[in-house]
């Protein structure tokens, strides 16, 4: 087996197109994707800590998607922690899927992220279940 450092530079037979990890702090901090039937919904699903280290694993699940997709679901259900780069991966993942016309739901946050989601004010840009 070939190791590849980065893996963007992995042949496409290595790419796992729905299930996406990046490493923070030498544990694994699952991003997993999942279609809806129709195509039209990409839900995110992060678990853990919501940070810089997910950077690069969070932009890999939406922007190498299908073009079909026009509503995003971000599920927060098992994020336990976000700092300021998680919001604004939010923000960035808003311009890519159409910046005011944007149709993303952040759905199934804890307390504590819900209140860092209000005081930022991302209940103004975003829909938040």
């Amino acid at each position: 087996m070939v190791d590849y450092p980065l893996m963007q530079d992995a042949p496409e037979a290595y790419a796992v197109p729905c299930y996406t990890l990046a490493i923070h702090g030498g544990s694994v901090m699952p991003i997993q994707t999942h279609r809806s039937e129709d195509g039209k919904t990409l839900t995110i699903k992060i678990e853990g800590r919501f940070d810089f280290s997910t950077h690069q694993a969070f932009r890999d699940a939406y922007e190498h998607g299908d073009e079909n997709v026009t509503n995003f679901v971000v599920d927060l259900s098992d994020t336990t922690y976000l700092d300021s780069s998680a919001l604004g991966m939010l923000l960035l993942l808003r311009d890519y899927a159409g910046g005011d016309s944007a149709k993303i739901r952040i759905e199934n946050c804890n307390s504590d992220v819900r209140r860092i989601l209000s005081i930022s004010n991302f209940d103004q840009l975003f829909s938040i279940r």
